[in-house]
């Protein structure tokens, strides 16, 4: 038998690896598979590429930075000239040094911190997109979990980065970690001890964040990106809801060659962006603090965007400590720095098993949810979203203070309210946002679009003429599945025993009456015939004349 032998260096090259390795099947496979295309879905590339970004400028940054809390003098010949002379960190050292003696350094200290803030930015709206479009449902929860696990991941890795500069800021970061370590109970100094080797801040804690930020949570974010990637393959591709798109199919274009182009020029996109604010918007000037120092603490003093919401609940929460059995229990941290982080965190990770089960709906979800459609997963997610908004301007409160020129007190107590009334005014106006939009959907299903155009029978009568909606707009408003309450067995047999469990499906089924009672059902076909029918006899008269546009 002959074989055909490749003609190019490159078809020659990928026949040798696919006779050693069998890869041809799986790119051929690969790249026949197809994607819809809609621009949300850019969010997650968004995150995938500033992560690369990162890995390109850590890179680099690596090679100068020096992870020790060792002391030494920085030169008198080297800039800033405000820092000449001065004891401080060799970490800090380094990091003047690279700012300002290496080729390249400062520009890339800012790239680098500007695709941080933007590789959470896109991972956190990447993961609104995923829960107010349900594309959490089976069979993605285990996805959901991934992206959630990545979301932390990202926290831990912005934490660790954040602080290795050694300056004032970060440096006040770490003593807020100490400190909101040492609240937890019992614990909470054993914590403190292992994290900083001793008392606070020691000599370990520089070397073992660096560790963590280029060695451990790279590794662990390559391999859930990895992960995460290939559960999209087997899953296939979420779709928006439309004509012709089910769950049985995935309309849009193929990896290869659209999206492969697509992808290859959207990164380049993200990479020019992300180096022409590196270039000219300024961030983390840290010879402005100056090397860490644990007595001054100024104002407008807050961290990255994606941490300020801790500082946020730190300031809102009244000095509050309790006395338990000679023990203190410092309220005043431990609720803001653990359990609304816990209970927020928890929220989002449960979120999709608890939805599943109080719909008990074991089917497959490959189109996705219209918001409106979900009244109550979108009035919750909104909810939250206020909650955090809100955290996060209370970080800001000296600043909001200071530029407004208002009582700091005033601002915080504002806070504090808007911080319990604010999330259920916008869970409720939210849900009624979207039963509100899923009644004018059902109205322009069953009357279709106002024409303009007025007709008077002999009677006297006048009524508009609508014009119906097309296949597309129809099928948009009308094919979606409006869950019911859960329906449970009774309490008691037949022979009046109680039935094991009827408590706890009590509470699921209380549970799924606040998410589903309210509801507005799908137009069905015979309510549709019948609408058209009337509409149809309307503008088939003959006797019914025009009497105004």
């Amino acid at each position: 038998m002959t074989t055909t032998q490749p003609e190019t260096a490159v078809g020659a090259a990928a026949d040798y690896l696919d006779q050693r390795t069998g890869i041809a099947g799986a790119v051929k496979e690969f790249a026949r598979k197809v994607f819809p295309d809609h621009w949300s879905f850019l969010l997650g590339e968004i995150a995938l590429y500033s992560f690369v970004v990162l890995l390109i400028s850590g890179g680099f940054l690596t090679m100068f930075f020096v992870p020790s809390m060792g002391f030494t003098t920085y030169p008198t010949d080297s800039l800033p000239v405000t820092m000449q002379g001065v004891e401080m960190s060799e970490a800090f050292a380094s990091t003047l040094h690279m700012s300002f003696e290496v080729r390249g350094g400062l520009l890339m200290r800012q790239i680098h911190h500007w695709a941080a803030l933007l590789f959470m930015a896109s991972i956190v709206t990447h993961m609104m997109r995923v829960f107010f479009t349900g594309a959490f449902r089976k069979p993605r929860e285990l996805n959901w979990l991934v992206g959630f696990t990545l979301m932390i991941l990202g926290l831990l890795a912005g934490f660790s980065g954040y602080s290795l500069p050694d300056d004032v800021l970060s440096g006040n970061g770490l003593r807020i970690a100490d400190g909101v370590a040492k609240s937890i109970p019992i614990i909470g100094a054993f914590v403190s001890y292992a994290l900083f080797g001793g008392e606070f801040p020691g000599e370990h804690i520089i070397p073992r964040l660096f560790t963590v930020h280029i060695l451990l949570v790279p590794a662990l974010i390559l391999a859930f990106v990895g992960i995460h990637l290939l559960m999209v393959v087997l899953h296939k591709h979420t779709q928006y809801p439309g004509g012709g798109r089910s769950s049985k199919n995935v309309v849009g274009f193929p990896l290869f060659p659209v999206y492969v182009a697509k992808a290859g020029g959207f990164f380049f996109i993200v990479f020019g962006v992300l180096a022409l604010m590196g270039a000219t918007l300024s961030i983390n000037n840290v010879w402005n603090y100056g090397p860490y120092d644990p007595s001054p603490v100024s104002a407008g003093a807050q961290p990255d965007w994606y941490m300020l919401f801790l500082e946020g609940g730190l300031r809102l929460m009244p000095g509050w400590e309790w006395v338990i059995g000679g023990f203190t229990i410092p309220i005043n941290i431990l609720v803001p720095g653990v359990v609304i982080p816990g209970l927020l965190f928890t929220f989002l990770a449960l979120y999709p098993f608890i939805e599943a089960r109080v719909t008990q709906d074991k089917s497959e979800h490959h189109v996705l949810d219209r918001p409106r459609n979900v009244p109550v997963r979108t009035g919750l997610g909104v909810a939250f979203l206020t909650a955090f908004v809100i955290l996060v301007l209370a970080g800001s409160n000296d600043l909001i203070a200071t530029h407004f020129e208002m009582s700091i007190n005033t601002i915080t107590w504002i806070f504090r309210v808007a911080f319990f009334v604010a999330p259920v005014f916008a869970f409720m106006v939210t849900k009624r946002l979207c039963l509100a939009l899923q009644r004018k959907d059902r109205e322009l299903v069953l009357h279709g679009h106002e024409a303009a155009r007025l007709v008077r029978f002999e009677s006297g009568e006048v009524i508009e003429v609508h014009k119906p909606l097309s296949d597309q707009e129809r099928w948009l408003r009308v094919n979606y599945q409006a869950h019911a309450p859960l329906v449970i067995e009774p309490g008691e047999d037949a022979r009046g025993v109680r039935r094991k469990g009827y408590a706890a499906d009590k509470r699921w089924q209380a549970l799924s009456r606040f998410f589903y009672e309210d509801r507005i059902e799908p137009v069905t076909p015979a309510e549709i015939a019948n609408a058209h029918g009337a509409h149809t006899a309307v503008e088939q008269s003959d006797d019914a004349p025009q009497i105004g546009h």
